[in-house]
Parts: C-alpha cells; structure tokens; sequence
C-alpha cells in the first residue's frame, strides 16, 4: 500500500499538462550520470530512407563487447524503445536503465534514437523503429545477433512501439519476431472520462503520470485526429491478432495505462499466442527506470528473465 505521506508527495507533484520545452529540460537531467563511463556501449546507426538513426548498443560483459560469441553462439538482443510519451527521453536519458538491463538479462540491448513529436508525428517515430528491426533482424548490423533470439521491447509509449512494429511485421511478413515485452504498454487512444478503462478514471490524477498529460501526449503525436483509429497508433484497436509473438506484460498497480495493457494481453491471448501478463502490485508507471535495488524493479527482472529463457 502507498502510505498516505507518500500520497500527498505524488499529488503535489501530479499536475498541470505537458509543456514539451520543460519536460525535455527535466528528463535531460538524467544525463548527469556520474556512473555513465562505467558503461560497455558502441554506437551505430542504420537508415530510414535518408534519415540516419542513432542506434546504442549495450553489452552485458567485455567478451560480448569484442563481438566473439561466447562458446561459438551468437547472443541474444533486445531491441528497446524508450518511453516518454513520444515528446521526451533519449538514448542518453536511458543509459543506466538500458546498461542494468544487458546485465541482468545477459543479452545485448540495441537502444534506438527514434525522432520525437511533435516536430515528427504519427508515423515517424514508428518509420525509424520499425528501420531499425529490419535492419537487425535481416543481418544489417555489424552485430553478433541470433533472430530467434531477438526480443522487441519498450516502455510506456516504447512499448506502444514495439508493439506497432510488431504488428506491422506480422503484416507485411519482412521478418517475424519470435518475442516482445511490453512495460506499462499505451496501446489505447483516448484518456478522457469515455475510456473503457477502469485505472484511466481511478489511476488518473495524483499517481505522477495523469490522463490529462496522456491525452496531451496523444495530440502532440497524432498528425491528425484520423490517427487514433489506426491500429499501428492504437495496437489495441487491430481487428486481428493471430501470429504475434510470444508477449510478456508488466503493467503498474497504480498506473492509468493499467487496464489497456492488460486487455491488450488478454486479446493477443484469445487469438491463440501466448501471453503472461504480471501486475507489479504498489508500483506507479515510470518505475522500470528506477534503481535495480528497488523491489519493482527486482521483481520484473525475474519475471522477464524467466520469460526470456523459457524455451
């Protein structure tokens, strides 16, 4: 339970809508990271069409670093898409989060510098991460990568990424991912009071990330309100769901974005794939990118680790 001290910390600070200038100032603080040099990355790019997109790698160990597969096998990647509301955070910003996670999973982690809204809408930022999965899973990378071993994961509007692209690979057949993970996934399109979603009305002020900002972030991404119904904007929205890759979702307790993530599992579920999907009971979204000694963070470590080695 979050105590009631606590409560009134997060509703004083749970306020306002977003102000794309400001919230870029205050999520580029996390790039004064004291423990940054201490990183294994190597940065690359691929191509979406002319464009150059940023591409971080992060390895779990030295012997990952040098490119020589351990014991003659490739190693398994994950492809990650960070979150911020599709206006916010960068590859720098996630440093720490990305290095903690090819450490824990024990896999290589490609980060991927999509273009933000609102200077580029609804579908660039998917165009460069949907780039950046051809280009790893079709051998486009200097990269020791296994494609069955390849996981697509994101969070928050990341997750909302990696789960347009994979759907957009399942349509168009340019390569197929075996597995995705979803964290706090915004797969939704409208947090106003008509939202089916139970956590929009009860999760939606005082718990940090608001409907109000959702919403906000929303019309900053859109490049018209015809958007929102197009599944690769609104994952939720696709009519069929069959051959999709194996999902794991971890979704907040007290988290607005609860209730879309775990219905969206529900339905990849009911067309036949195989779904786990895990509440992390306390937690407020946004809680991935805390410290690994946090129990939030302990706890989706082992649920993701478990699922990732599940042959």
């Amino acid at each position: 339970m979050i105590s009631k001290t606590i409560r009134t910390i997060l509703h004083a600070l749970s306020y306002g809508n977003i102000e794309v200038e400001a919230s870029r100032r205050l999520a580029d603080i996390k790039k004064l990271d004291a423990m940054r040099i201490f990183f294994k990355t190597l940065d690359t790019k691929v191509y979406n069409g002319n464009h150059e997109v940023p591409i971080r790698l992060y390895f779990p160990s030295e012997e990952a670093m040098s490119g020589e597969p351990v014991e003659g096998e490739k190693y398994p990647v994950l492809l990650f898409f960070h979150g911020g509301g599709w206006v916010t955070e960068s590859v720098e910003n996630y440093d720490r989060v990305c290095s903690r996670m090819a450490q824990s999973t024990g896999h290589i982690v490609m980060s991927v510098e999509y273009r933000l809204a609102p200077e580029y809408r609804f579908p660039v930022p998917l165009e460069d991460c949907y780039a950046a999965a051809k280009a790893l899973y079709t051998g486009h990378l200097v990269l020791p990568a296994d494609p069955d071993r390849i996981t697509i994961i994101g969070d928050s509007a990341g997750g909302n990424l990696a789960a347009a692209v994979c759907l957009k690979a399942r349509d168009t057949g340019d390569f197929a991912p075996k597995k995705q993970i979803l964290i706090y996934p915004a797969v939704s399109n409208c947090y106003t009071k008509k939202s089916p979603y139970k956590s929009v009305q009860e999760n939606g002020q005082d718990y940090l990330l608001t409907a109000v900002k959702m919403e906000d972030y929303l019309k900053l991404y859109e490049s018209s309100t015809e958007d929102r119904q197009n599944p690769y904007f609104a994952p939720i929205l696709a009519k069929d769901l069959s051959h999709m890759p194996e999902t794991l979702i971890l979704t907040a307790e007290f988290d607005p974005l609860r209730d879309e993530g775990e219905e969206y599992g529900k339905r990849l579920k009911k067309a036949n794939n195989y779904v786990e999907i895990h509440r992390i009971p306390d937690a407020l979204h946004g809680y991935f990118a805390l410290g690994i000694r946090f129990l939030h963070v302990q706890e989706s470590f082992e649920i993701m680790n478990c699922f990732l080695n599940k042959s």
